[in-house]
């Protein structure tokens, strides 16, 4: 569906160099500190910026081929883009139709009803979540195979947020075949709505694991120093100090319950493999 291998772009202060492969059916989440490169690879995938290396296919072609009807086939919200605020919803939707070949009217003014989105209001009054809402409805509306979504839910109180997945958890249940990259600083919307996740730290990839198995076989091992030198640390990814001891990731955490029934063993989120792969030692 989409594959980024030795992707480089470089500014003066940064550099991108990654490599992902977003796979059909799949939900794909892209992790990582601001300013770590997700945006920079949203916009490499859209064609927006020049590479400087490597290459990207989308649908089995190089970005270079990518034709008109191949354009029709992608949904996309970018966290800094977005309509004129002197449009309106009624405003936008012949835009859509003829830019979308297969746009849903009826769907697209359905859902902006069920979001409580008003069809003659500006959109320049609306509020931060009424314009994310409308982004992610657009996205959705024109029956793509491939949506690359940069910060969707950002501005989103937690019931408007649990609506936006459902949305995207019924998009993905109506074709096996579609696919979703996504972004996100919100990592409960990850850890319930992805299937992978890569982690993006300075413009290169550290990390990519299956959802299911992040959350069931990652672990943190709290130990005072005395623990610590007793441990067996060839499943130990990251260490950094605490003020107990030693705050530890693992990727076994049953080896660990196994053979060290004294120590600590806390279940892993997204945002402790988060700070341990980046702060950690």
């Amino acid at each position: 569906m989409l594959e980024i291998k030795d992707l480089q772009k470089n500014y003066n202060a940064f550099r991108l160099h990654c490599s992902m492969h977003i796979r059909p059916g799949y939900v794909t989440g892209l992790i990582g500190q601001n300013g770590a490169g997700k945006s920079t690879t949203f916009k490499s995938i859209l064609g927006l910026i020049s590479l400087d290396g490597g290459n990207i296919k989308i649908f089995g072609k190089d970005i270079k081929d990518i034709d008109e009807d191949d354009k029709q086939k992608i949904g996309v919200v970018l966290s800094d883009s977005g309509f004129s605020g002197y449009l309106t919803i009624k405003d936008i939707m012949p835009i859509l139709k003829n830019i979308y070949e297969a746009f849903d009217q009826d769907y697209f003014l359905n859902q902006c009803q069920n979001f409580g989105l008003p069809l003659n209001k500006k959109i320049k009054d609306f509020s931060t979540g009424m314009k994310a809402k409308l982004k992610v409805i657009t996205a959705i509306s024109h029956q793509a195979k491939l949506l690359i979504l940069d910060e969707p839910t950002a501005g989103l109180d937690v019931i408007a947020r649990d609506e936006v997945l459902d949305l995207l958890r019924d998009f993905m249940a109506e074709n096996e075949q579609r696919a979703i990259l996504i972004s996100s600083h919100i990592s409960s919307d990850l850890e319930s709505l992805c299937d992978d996740l890569y982690m993006i730290h300075d413009g290169g990839i550290i990390m990519h694991e299956e959802t299911d198995v992040l959350l069931s076989d990652y672990a943190i091992l709290k130990v005072n120093p005395k623990q610590y030198e007793k441990l067996d640390r060839q499943y130990i990814l990251k260490v950094k100090e605490a003020f107990y001891g030693y705050c530890c990731l693992t990727n076994q955490k049953q080896f660990y319950l196994d053979n060290y029934p004294d120590i600590a063993i806390e279940n892993s989120k997204i945002d402790d493999v988060i700070l341990m792969m980046i702060r950690g030692a």
